[in-house]
């Protein structure tokens, strides 16, 4: 059963969503500012984060990086930031820091479920596909253990972004447009979105500089102007 923590400072509102989240087949806890949420993911181990930005102790994003440098790989856990600020950059700032979504207040309680269930579907937490390995030169992408290798060293990727990189590898030589890789690394169709266009290229920016030797002038990840991106067959030099 995932476990998800909701850190809000609205108690009704998170004993709502709660509710909502157990009676479709999930664990759900609640922190009420910033210090209890740190308290909960050292003690406990939880699938996705809902967490809203204005919190009562310090500003959302601050917290998300204090929870992005928990130990032992506590803090890679999906993040989706939920918040009453509705202001468009707010997503794309958001999204550029590494959240994997982002939803403003009010929503749909099925739309907020629609979006836990696809983050864990990205992180794998909602069954795993089979275990093997795609190899381009240099680099390795473990599907099952969801994790990309360079030289055999662990490349640092959030869920999300792993995602979009085991999209494109897939389809190795595609060009493929930005709503056609949140589609297939989400699973789901996407409307068009300006916030969501940038939100692609900032975590491809960083996918690039986890891989690429010279992240300025990528071999593994190429931009096609006017059209997307496109994964390498060939990537390096000896292949």
């Amino acid at each position: 059963m995932p476990r998800v923590l909701l850190i809000e400072d609205d108690s009704r509102l998170a004993a709502m969503v709660g509710d909502y989240l157990r009676a479709n087949g999930m664990s759900a806890a609640h922190a009420g500012d910033g210090e209890a949420a740190l308290r909960d993911l050292r003690a406990q181990v939880s699938d996705v984060i809902l967490l809203d930005l204005m919190l009562p102790d310090g500003d959302g994003l601050d917290l998300f990086k204090r929870i992005r440098d928990l130990p032992d790989g506590r803090g890679a856990v999906p993040v989706i930031m939920v918040t009453a600020r509705g202001d468009p950059m707010d997503r794309v700032i958001g999204l550029e820091v590494g959240a994997d979504d982002y939803l403003p207040k009010p929503f749909e309680p099925r739309e907020l479920l629609a979006r836990i269930r696809a983050v864990l579907r990205r992180a794998g937490a909602a069954g795993a596909p089979a275990a093997d390995i795609l190899r381009f030169g240099r680099l390795e992408i473990d599907r099952g253990a969801r994790m990309a290798r360079i030289d055999g060293e662990e490349a640092v990727l959030t869920s999300h972004q792993f995602a979009l990189l085991l999209a494109m590898a897939e389809r190795p030589g595609r060009v493929l447009s930005r709503e056609q890789l949140m589609e297939f690394s989400t699973g789901e169709a996407q409307d068009y979105d300006p916030a969501f266009d940038r939100s692609v290229d900032v975590h491809i920016a960083r996918i690039r500089a986890a891989l690429e030797d010279d992240p300025k002038a990528p071999r593994r990840i190429i931009t096609v102007r006017g059209a997307g991106y496109v994964f390498a067959r060939t990537q390096d030099a000896h292949t």
